[in-house]
């Protein structure tokens, strides 16, 4: 090869890695000059007609019996090595032993991370990504792994459609504390700022996880964050799980987006993304609408009282029927 064709071959490289290497640069955020309504600008996958996260309509969802309950495998043998938990400006980031991986799926996926999606300590609501029949929830978990049955590692199988698996795990609010989510938020404190790592104790993973793994929502999205690959097959759990009002505030009042030494503190908070259109994608349900229904208070009420009172009607029958007999005799 001449000189000149040399040339031209290194021109036409660079020109095909610069966009590549601009978008690693870019520096986005939820909100602001590169924010959510920019992503696509920058990263042309957040564009796509395959993106996450969704709202779950589910008289709209379709009930598919061959969705088995997922398995999560090796969740709770979590060794002596501790976990590597750290803040990259936009979640917490907690890395997962290459042990842990997801069953119940057509392949074999291999735990990569978790991280969490919050909104603010402001009277609006909001704070998970996915949402149900137009209601979000106070907070989202997301375990991610990666199809190791076709793909040597996470970064060969992100730009797969089949690449990933993400599970879904609503958070609501109430009362009670929940001892699983503290293994992460009594740690927070050590990665206040942007770039920081720490070590924490290892423990089961799967505590933090719904007891019910077998109504879930299941469809074909993407990432949530740039670059939004759209290489994942989603799992959001029905079943919700809740923390304590005061858990919730640790995740909202203690992160910094910001790095230490920036003068300016940007507190993390509303990094969640809106809900994208479904682009006539269907969301399947492991669960009919019968099964999947939850009761109300007031139903609950009203089936007790039907209980007792036909109880009472009848012990009055057969105390009749029984003196009737008597009478009789």
């Amino acid at each position: 090869m001449d000189t000149l064709g040399l040339f031209m071959l290194l021109i036409l490289l660079f020109f095909q890695w610069m966009p590549a290497l601009a978008a690693e640069e870019i520096t986005w955020t939820y909100s602001g000059l590169v924010g959510q309504s920019e992503w696509s600008e920058y990263f042309p996958d957040c564009g796509g007609t395959s993106q996450s996260p969704v709202d779950v309509m589910t008289t709209q969802a379709k009930y598919d019996p061959s969705l088995i309950p997922v398995t999560p495998l090796g969740y709770s043998q979590h060794g002596n090595q501790p976990f590597t938990m750290y803040n990259n400006g936009h979640t917490v980031v907690i890395e997962l032993p290459e042990w842990m991986g997801l069953g119940g799926l057509p392949w074999f996926f291999t735990a990569i991370q978790m991280h969490l999606h919050w909104g603010n300590d402001g009277p609006s609501p909001g704070g998970s990504e996915h949402t149900i029949n137009g209601l979000s929830a106070d907070a989202e978990l997301h375990v991610v792994h990666y199809n190791s049955e076709l793909y040597p590692n996470m970064s060969a199988a992100m730009t797969q459609k089949d690449g990933l698996a993400v599970l879904g795990i609503l958070i609501v609010t109430g009362e009670e504390t929940n001892p699983a989510f503290n293994n992460i938020l009594n740690y927070l404190s050590r990665i206040r700022h942007a770039d920081q790592k720490a070590f924490i104790p290892a423990f089961d993973v799967q505590s933090l996880l719904p007891e019910d793994l077998g109504r879930y929502y299941r469809y074909n999205g993407s990432l949530t964050t740039p670059p939004c690959h759209q290489s994942v097959i989603w799992t959001l759990f029905h079943k919700r799980v809740q923390i304590s009002v005061a858990q919730l505030l640790k995740l909202e009042k203690i992160l910094y987006s910001s790095k230490a030494e920036e003068p300016d503190r940007m507190l993390l908070q509303d990094n969640y993304r809106a809900t994208q259109p479904l682009n006539h994608r269907v969301i399947f349900t492991s669960f009919s609408a019968e099964s999947g229904k939850e009761l109300s208070s007031g139903e609950v009420t009203a089936i007790v009282i039907g209980v007792m009172c036909g109880c009472v009607g009848l012990a009055v029958i057969v105390r009749f029927i029984v003196k009737t007999i008597r009478v009789t005799t």
